[in-house]
């Protein structure tokens, strides 16, 4: 009887040691498929299967910021975006960033974060949409965005939306092109609510960075990458 208590323990202890690593791969595997703190992305705009862009272009109207627009082009290095904190803080690398998490977007190219303010945009008329900051990615509280997604992180998978802290505005396409100089590239905007925009965007070809396991606290990062 003594033997069969020792054997059912030991078998119960083995069960709980095989769920307890199983539990530990699947969160690790998990946390591969987060966008994290760090990570240089492009993101697609889902209807318009379009880009998030900007390049040394200013806007010949509204603020006279440089343009962001939506490119086509898979391979373009314009399209390049570093996640980062809020202005002035710092998240960690590696870090999933969770949703309703406020974050930047800087251009990897130009240093100028992803940006808006009341000024109309070219094409539509709707908000528009810049690229601001010093050469240091520093810029201000219009740099901000909520990460809108439905878990509680932000799925590489999954669509998002990416709305504005300070006019509330939702990012967006809108299906209108331009001329010269960046002709064919789309117009993106900011609009009042999802319902009346193209506002779902998608993590696409990048660096991604995360954790070598599921604690936040923890420093310890490789990378992934798809191809850039």
């Amino acid at each position: 009887m003594e033997l069969s208590r020792e054997a059912g323990m030991s078998a119960g202890v083995v069960l709980l040691v095989f769920c307890f690593f199983l539990h530990v791969n699947i969160i690790s595997g998990r946390a591969s498929q987060y966008v994290t703190c760090g990570s240089v992305i492009k993101l697609m705009n889902v209807d318009f299967k379009v880009r998030l862009h900007s390049h040394d272009v200013k806007y010949g109207t509204g603020s006279g910021q440089q343009s962001v627009t939506g490119t086509e082009m898979q391979e373009d290095v314009n399209s390049h975006w570093t996640i980062k904190g809020t202005t002035g803080k710092h998240c960690i690398r590696g870090e999933p960033v969770k949703c309703g998490d406020i974050i930047r977007l800087t251009h990897l190219a130009t240093l100028k974060n992803l940006h808006s303010h009341h000024f109309a945009s070219p094409l539509s008329g709707d908000q528009e949409i810049s690229a601001y900051g010093d050469d240091n990615g520093v810029g201000d509280s219009g740099d901000h965005w909520m990460v809108l997604c439905e878990g509680e992180f932000w799925e590489r998978d999954e669509a998002i939306m990416l709305k504005h802290v300070d006019t509330e505005v939702y990012l967006s396409a809108t299906g209108r092109t331009y001329g010269r100089p960046i002709n064919g590239q789309a117009e993106i905007v900011g609009v009042p609510t999802p319902a009346v925009g193209h506002v779902h965007w998608k993590a696409m070809e990048g660096l991604f960075i995360h954790p070598s396991d599921f604690n936040p606290k923890s420093q310890h990062t490789h990378t992934h990458h798809t191809e850039l």
